[in-house]
Formats: structure tokens, sequence, C-alpha cells
């Protein structure tokens, strides 16, 4: 992590590199990594990295919508009250105050290309969770960003 504020503004012009973060901006969260590939006011989006056993319990964004593009692996799904999974070139839509969630429970790692809009305060809850081991921590934190996690066992199978 560069340790740079974001700014948010309009959508910049131009082109991230494959295997750049914009800005070279990288978080880890809890054993993801996630490395920035736009931030504007509209929209934001970052590449993750999901080794074996990681996930995302369930969650709620009141105020986004959230996309994510497959690239690699397979994510299993939890999406409002059913679990799926999707693969490479495989696209996953979540309406804003849609409880979701992700995890890998394959042996290789994933990879997905999450977008969000409005931009929201994702990019600053990122900067917030680089590196924070404890998960309530992170739910606390998360909290306060418009990321509202469901509680521990209210979701079979999470």
């Amino acid at each position: 992590m560069t340790g740079e504020e974001i700014v948010l503004g309009p959508l910049p012009k131009g082109i991230t590199l494959a295997q750049e973060g914009m800005r070279n901006k990288v978080w880890n969260v809890l054993g993801h990594t996630y490395s920035m590939k736009a931030a504007s006011e509209s929209s934001f989006a970052f590449e993750t990295l999901d080794p074996p056993g990681t996930g995302v319990p369930p969650h709620v964004h009141p105020t986004q919508d959230e996309h994510i593009y497959i690239l690699e692996g397979v994510f299993t799904l939890y999406l409002d009250g059913a679990w799926e999974t999707a693969g490479p070139g495989d696209t996953v839509r979540m309406p804003k105050g849609l409880p979701h969630a992700y995890y890998n429970r394959s042996e290789g790692i994933t990879r997905g290309l999450f977008w969000v809009s409005p931009a929201g305060r994702l990019a600053e809850l990122f900067d917030k969770l680089h590196n924070l081991t404890d998960p309530a921590e992170v739910v606390r934190v998360s909290a306060l960003h418009d990321v509202d996690f469901l509680p521990p066992g209210s979701v079979e199978g999470a």
C-alpha cells in the first residue's frame, strides 16, 4: 500500500496495466489481496486474489450495487437466501440491499474483478481494514463505512 489518500472525482481516462493496481494501491484484508483498478465518485473497481479457505461473510451494501466478473477459480456465493457457484467468465450481480457473501472453497486460488457503484466509502474502508487481523474489528469498522455484516450464525453454511 502506498499510503496515499484516495480522492474521488470524475473517472480519469487511461489504462491500468495488467497485474498493476491503480497507483499501486493494494490492500491485505484478512488474507485477501485487493488491488485497485479504478476509482471515481461513480464507481470503484478492484481485483481480488483469494487463497483457498478465504471468504467474505454475509453482508449488505445499503447504498451500492456490486458486481463480480470471475477471472479464475470458482466462488461459492450466498445471494439473498440461496447458495450458488460462479466460475471464469461469469458475472455476479448484487443489487444494493441484497444480503450476499463469497468464499473460495476450492483447492486453488480465485480471482475476480469487483466493482461497486456509486463508489461510496469502500476505498476508504479498505484503507482502514488493511492489515487488520481481528474479524470483530473488521465488522465494526465496516459498519462505519456503509457495509453491514449479518450476525454470525444467521446464514446457514456461512
